[in-house]
């Protein structure tokens, strides 16, 4: 039996890096500590959500992979504990600035580099003003005996995402984000459908997906956290309410989620010389 063990962070946050750092350092040793191999933090940990409003300055937080401190401080922690860790940071890369996640391996090393696709623009959410659209295309990574696939935050709300890394062979899927109230409109809260989307995936696709969200309240903007872990069948193994800090875990029997994704036949009856209009243009 094929069985790993994984985890999901979910804190708030505040505008001194190094405390944040230390916060989530805490967590990820907790969830080391009850047996995770893979350990989610929540998108952007390196401080607040900055996407609220429009400032040029902001830009200056922005640094390259190697040597981003969020990014250099998970590295040490992972090889020092021996896990993996997908890590959201605000990336530099040239005169480009990226949503990008940097794939954390147990030896410390940065096996490769995942930039946010799907970029919103809303109301608290201005994050076509930071970042490029990434060019990276979906990625998935060779985990612990098994294939790790990680989309963020927006890109969570896609089906298309979770299908194209299922068809690159991952096997369970992350989300780390950032998301809460709305402030154009204060009776619309997406929490209900935030998890529905996800739980979603898991149903459409029999696979597991860990997702892990911030809380708290950034200059009048709530995050909801309720960040949970699934199964391969979309039923909840763990979760956290929308205010408390801490780690969530479970073991995935990977295994049975391959016999059960064979079974469904989801990708042995799909039809892909019907799908063009997906790719094209609305």
């Amino acid at each position: 039996m094929t069985q790993i063990s994984v985890a999901a962070l979910q804190l708030g946050f505040g505008p001194d890096i190094d405390t944040n750092i230390a916060n989530v350092t805490r967590l990820v040793r907790e969830a080391a500590g009850r047996g995770a191999q893979v350990v989610l933090p929540p998108e952007l940990f390196e401080g607040e959500y900055f996407c609220r409003v429009e400032d040029e300055g902001l830009f200056a937080n922005a640094k390259p992979v190697d040597e981003h401190k969020a990014v250099l401080a998970m590295q040490a922690l992972a090889a020092d504990l021996k896990i993996w860790i997908p890590t959201s940071f605000f990336e530099r890369d040239g005169p480009h600035h990226y949503n990008s996640l940097a794939m954390i391996d147990p030896d410390g090393r940065v096996q490769g580099i995942y930039r946010k696709s799907h970029i919103p623009d809303g109301p608290g959410y201005e994050e076509k003003f930071y970042f490029r659209p990434g060019n990276t295309g979906f990625k998935v990574w060779k985990g612990p005996q098994t294939t790790l696939g990680v989309g963020v935050c927006w890109d969570q709300w896609y089906p298309e995402t979770a299908r194209a890394m299922m068809l690159m062979g991952a096997e369970i899927l992350f989300y780390p984000t950032a998301i809460g109230s709305e402030p154009h409109d204060d009776s619309l809260d997406t929490a209900r459908l935030w998890r529905r989307a996800m739980v979603g995936h898991a149903v459409s696709n029999v696979v597991p997906v860990v997702a892990a969200n911030r809380v708290g309240t950034e200059h009048g903007q709530t995050f909801y956290g309720t960040s949970f872990i699934t199964d391969e069948r979309g039923d909840i193994l763990a979760e956290l309410d929308r205010e408390e800090e801490g780690v969530i875990t479970a073991t995935l029997d990977l295994d049975l989620a391959r016999r059960h994704r064979a079974a469904f036949g989801f990708f042995r009856d799909r039809r892909p010389e019907l799908y063009g209009r997906l790719v094209q243009d609305i």
